[in-house]
């Protein structure tokens, strides 16, 4: 049982809003909620998901540090 006077007021139906619009009801300690992102509109929830990253983050590191086996490869037979 729940002690009396500790515990924050619960509101059963506290509405959530996205963009203004209230999108759900939720339980929750505050009457209303305000948030950028919801399952309605985020990319891998609504399929729209795109790749962004047309390289891999491996090779990019490597060619930032100059690490790539492209350029070694290169720079050895310059050094001969």
């Amino acid at each position: 049982m729940a002690k009396s006077d500790i515990h924050p007021q619960w509101y059963p139906e506290a509405k959530v809003y996205c963009n203004g619009q209230v999108v759900m009801t939720v339980g929750s300690t505050k009457p209303e909620l305000h948030v950028d992102v919801w399952s309605g509109n985020h990319p891998f929830y609504t399929g729209t998901q795109k790749m962004i990253d047309a390289e891999g983050r491996v090779e990019r590191f490597l060619r930032k540090y100059g690490m790539s086996s492209t350029q070694t490869s290169g720079d050895d037979q310059d050094k001969k």
